[in-house]
């Protein structure tokens, strides 16, 4: 186990374990709601070009697009948290941390839209790609640095608190003159 960066023992395995379970949860979460067949009469095709569906659902209004983009920024948002989270570290850097959580976030993303071509009713839609993928950024730049600084100044608090006193020296160190070796 790497020591650099480190909470401390029972804090880290708690956190590490939490990220774990509620990324697991989330996964599955995200699953259910992508992958399960739908019952429609007719099904778009795919969308394969940048932008095409975000420029749809802004034709619709500006309430209902504004909904579309913040129901794809949201689905995968999480996981700009709870992948540093179960990675357990506080002493990373902010930028490759980012660059992890991000490219994790399209790779599972990628995989989802992968997935849903087999699914009855689901369609693949790259801008929902694109969506999830800025969702996981902005979750990671907006709550994991601060909470990594809030527990980095946690444990330099712990660190410093204060020492007991030694007991005074009690002297020098008595020595034991040389003794002679036999031949």
């Amino acid at each position: 186990m790497q020591r650099q960066g480190s909470i401390g023992g029972s804090a880290e395995i708690r956190i590490r374990a939490t990220g774990g379970v509620l990324l697991v949860a989330h996964l599955a979460f995200v699953a259910w709601l992508t992958l399960r067949p739908l019952d429609v009469p007719w099904v778009m095709p795919p969308n394969l070009r940048p932008f095409d569906g975000i420029r749809a659902d802004l034709a619709l209004g500006w309430q209902q697009g504004a909904r579309h983009i913040a129901e794809g920024i949201a689905l995968l948002a999480p996981l700009g948290v709870l992948i540093p989270m179960a990675h357990g570290r506080i002493n990373a850097s902010p930028l490759g941390s980012l660059v992890r959580a991000v490219a994790a976030g399209a790779l599972i993303s990628l995989g989802i839209e992968l997935l849903q071509t087999g699914v009855p009713g689901q369609i693949v839609d790259i801008d929902s790609l694109l969506l999830n993928t800025v969702g996981v950024a902005l979750a990671h730049a907006a709550i994991v640095p601060a909470s990594r600084a809030w527990l980095r100044r946690r444990s330099e608090r712990t660190e410093r608190a204060p020492v007991p006193q030694e007991e005074p020296s009690q002297g020098r160190t008595p020595t034991i003159p040389r003794v002679g070796i036999a031949p």
